[in-house]
């Protein structure tokens, strides 16, 4: 006698029950009322893929094989009848591997029941319908085929006597999935062997003699797949006995593999795998901070759709010197990392682009860039590994045939994140230091997870590419820093005691163990240059925050890099002045930073900048022009260069224009000359650059790593959880045991207690009961107007309200006395 799942779940202890929340965390979302609403819920086809979907390759079989030996009779098997199908091959696994996987899938309650009648739960036929890739027995299928499949001798001797194309299909549909589509034409067509008076064509079947499909189907060894009531011609199925009959030689479930398959590539050195991946690391800060300064320069309108046109996306890569497919990919990571963002244009004309939004940097990129090298590039891996943005398809096209750009909502995929956890999570549980080619990660994730991970071979290969350009793996290997990452973020998605972070080390502005073992690795920040003849400067490795500040002031960068080369030219010295630095600044700056003398050459070249800095007043007029030298004065009015400016002499020391201050100071500097800006009282105006920024937001790596995953709860809650389910499952029993018109229904006819059917026989029957010390059956309405009845001792009735102890939990409650719809004397 078998028994139901509900059943099975009410006679297992709490720590049981707790053990299946915790392995299949979908089930308390939200938390079952009873036991039986649990039971539902784990039979439900969702929770029942979503179980499926973590098991590897050989648990799955093992699970067919539990399958394929039902007793017909009551649907039941045993762990002995798996172990005999699971052995039968010409490889058989390990007695204790397939005992570990029938325990595997008990504890996922994918099987249930005593071990000599295990039971599967009925959705996994729904969920997976070919047990092994096999087809349906051939009594479900055609009666002439199940006469055939009845005689094995003769079965074994029509396959033998199928032609080789025939025999092609076969032992393709043997190796599974069992049904085929073919040509509609090819059931039509005569059989091999056969005159055909009609050409061939591919619609007759290919072969000039014929349809192989036809013999197959008029041999009783394929049989036509019928939809409802009409036959859907050109699909076919094989029946289960020709399946096993053809997988005689590799076992009725297939090639069974109980570990994952080995890699072929040797270990690499572990230095070597660290240093190119630090390396790239350098170069994603770099190019990160490159675009976002592009962008502070000259924000990227947002397209209508939303997201950056295709042509700004070129523009930025074709200034940042990357293409278009890693520009894309540190612009999305730049943004789930709160770097990014679009800030609003009041009064902008919608246009092409839409005009009203712009993207630019966030305040948080001023926190971003005074962080270490090896905080700032740990920001961005966060970013990565958790935001649910596919960028492999920014470039391609939608369904309805329009572009994806990079940001845009197109680029949007949930699933996302646990792609990359498991990609990353296989070269993990490797050996360190070894890289396995693309081919040999797709086939771990083949067993790891096989239902996850099929048909998603492109997307996989694109969480490589993108772990080797932000430098998560270095020559194809896993860094050990990366591992660190992984590590971390796993166990805070794990992590019971602490389902908010709140206790991890990058929220406390502590380093990481990622970011430490990253900045061992990483050239320590230098604080020095090295100024040389020709006026350039070498920077001998990672500038720190305070260098980085002062070189973009008073040089232009010419190469970057590990050491990155910076020249000092007329106009940085005087983009210096202008925002603030005086030439004792300048002097001062360089003596204290260069390792090498400062040639004469620069003390020359700021001093002769800075003595003509300043010589030129440019106010509002439009604009004035004012100097203390006559001479000067003179010569800017002379200059045949500033004809377009109209300048007019005031007096002999100042000149005016009907231009604004901006293009005065403009065509002035471009003719040669150093004018300042001054305001209302003569004071001057410092030309700082107007730093713009987008609203703040918040990064992605406060969510938690896989948006689909139920959370995980930890063990005490899941008591918790399962003490609830308990009380509800009390609570039913004894609804069901109340008298009928207790719980809203017609009385019960014959003896028994008899029902108070008025307001004021309930109070009777509630004042006799306190009298009495008696037990009662209460019906009652809550607030939210449901009905529930409840077994009550009264104790006492006053101010409209009664005061009674609930039976089952033994604690004093309240209720209204105009709620109570009825009450009835328990026996």
């Amino acid at each position: 006698m078998t028994t139901s799942l509900a059943d099975h779940l009410r006679s297992l202890p709490d720590e049981s029950l707790a053990a299946l929340l915790q392995l299949r965390p979908d089930l308390v979302v939200p938390v079952p009322a009873d036991v039986s609403a649990l039971a539902i819920r784990a039979q439900s086809r969702v929770s029942v893929a979503r179980a499926l979907d973590g098991l590897d390759q050989f648990t799955l079989q093992i699970l067919d094989a539990a399958r394929l030996t039902r007793n017909p009779d009551d649907a039941t098997t045993t762990t002995d009848t798996v172990l005999a199908m699971a052995t039968s091959g010409p490889q058989p696994p390990a007695p204790t591997a397939v005992r570990a996987a029938v325990g595997r899938l008990r504890a996922l309650f994918l099987l249930y029941g005593p071990e000599h009648a295990l039971q599967v739960v009925p959705a996994v036929d729904e969920v997976a319908p070919y047990p092994a890739g096999l087809g349906r027995p051939a009594a479900e299928l055609d009666p002439r085929t199940a006469a055939l499949c009845a005689d094995p001798a003769k079965l074994r001797r029509t396959v033998l006597a199928a032609p080789p194309s025939a025999r092609a299909i076969l032992d393709r549909l043997a190796a599974g999935p069992p049904v085929g589509s073919v040509p509609p034409g090819a059931l039509q067509a005569p059989p091999l062997g056969a005159e055909d008076p009609i050409l061939s064509d591919p619609t007759n079947g290919g072969a000039p003699t014929g349809s192989p499909v036809r013999w197959l189907v008029d041999n009783r060894l394929l049989v036509p797949v019928t939809t409802g009531s009409s036959t859907a011609s050109g699909t076919v199925e094989l029946p289960r006995e020709v399946g096993l009959l053809l997988r005689r030689d590799s076992g009725p479930l297939g090639p069974l593999r109980t570990s994952p398959p080995p890699v072929a590539a040797a270990p690499r050195e572990p230095k070597a795998v660290d240093s190119a991946g630090a390396g790239q690391t350098m170069e994603v800060v770099r190019n990160t901070e490159g675009l976002l300064e592009q962008l502070a320069d000259e924000p990227a309108p947002v397209l209508r759709s939303g997201g950056i046109g295709v042509r700004d996306l070129r523009r930025l890569a074709r200034t940042a010197g990357l293409d278009e497919s890693t520009t894309a990919l540190l612009l999305e990571v730049a943004y789930a990392a709160g770097l990014l963002g679009e800030l609003e244009m009041p009064g902008a004309t919608t246009g092409r682009y839409g005009a009203d939004q712009q993207v630019l940097p966030t305040g948080g990129y001023e926190v971003w860039r005074a962080a270490s090298l090896a905080q700032r590039w740990e920001q961005l891996a966060r970013a990565w590994l958790t935001m649910t943005r596919q960028v492999g398809l920014v470039g391609r096209r939608d369904d309805r045939d329009r572009p994806i750009t990079a940001l845009s909502a197109e680029a949007e995929r949930a699933s996302v994140p646990a792609t990359r956890r498991a990609v990353l999570g296989v070269l993990a549980d490797l050996e360190p230091a070894t890289a396995p080619t693309p081919e040999e990660v797709q086939n771990l994730l083949d067993w790891r997870a096989p239902r996850r991970s099929r048909g998603r071979d492109a997307a996989h290969r694109e969480v490589l590419a993108e772990a080797a350009q932000l430098g998560v793996t270095g020559l194809g290997a896993l860094t050990s820093y990366g591992r660190l990452l992984l590590g971390d973020l796993t166990s805070t998605d794990e992590r019971g005691d602490d389902p908010l972070g709140v206790h991890a080390d990058v929220e406390s502005g502590d380093p990481s163990g990622a970011a430490r073992a990253l900045d061992a690795l990483l050239p320590a920040p230098v604080d020095h240059f090295l100024v040389q003849a020709d006026l350039t400067v070498v920077v001998p490795g990672p500038p720190e925050p305070a260098l980085t500040v002062e070189l973009e002031a008073m040089t232009e960068l010419e190469s970057a890099g590990g050491a990155s080369v910076h020249r000092v030219t007329t106009a940085s010295v005087r983009r210096a002045l202008d925002s603030g630095y005086t030439a004792d600044d300048l002097h001062d700056v360089f003596r204290r930073r260069s390792r090498t003398p400062v040639p004469q050459g620069l003390t020359y070249l700021i001093d002769d900048v800075a003595r003509k800095h300043g010589g030129l007043r440019v106010g509002l007029a439009g604009a004035y022009l004012r100097s203390d030298d006559e001479t000067l004065i003179s010569e800017v009015l002379a200059d045949r260069r500033l004809e377009s400016l109209a300048l007019r002499r005031l007096a002999p020391t100042v000149l005016c224009t009907q231009y604004q201050v901006g293009r005065l100071l403009g065509a002035l500097r471009d003719a040669g000359y150093a004018p300042v800006q001054e305001d209302g009282t003569g004071s001057t105006v410092l030309a700082r650059p107007r730093i713009r920024r987008a609203p703040a937001r918040v990064s992605v790596t406060t969510r938690t790593l896989d948006p689909l995953a139920a959370p995980k709860l930890p063990m005490p809650r899941l008591l918790g959880v399962v003490e609830h389910i308990r009380r509800g499952d009390a609570a039913a029993r004894a609804a069901r045991r109340a008298p009928a018109v207790v719980r809203g229904g017609a009385p019960g006819l014959g003896g028994g207690p008899v029902p108070a059917h008025t307001h004021t026989e309930a109070l009777a029957v509630l004042q006799q009961a306190v009298r009495d010390k008696a037990l009662v059956w209460v019906g009652y309405v809550d607030a939210h107007g449901a009905t529930a009845s409840r077994l009550l001792k009264p104790v006492s009735i006053g101010a409209g309200y009664l005061r009674a102890e609930d039976e089952r939990t033994e604690m004093l409650h309240t209720f209204a006395l105009h709620r109570i719809t009825a009450a009835v004397v328990a026996d």
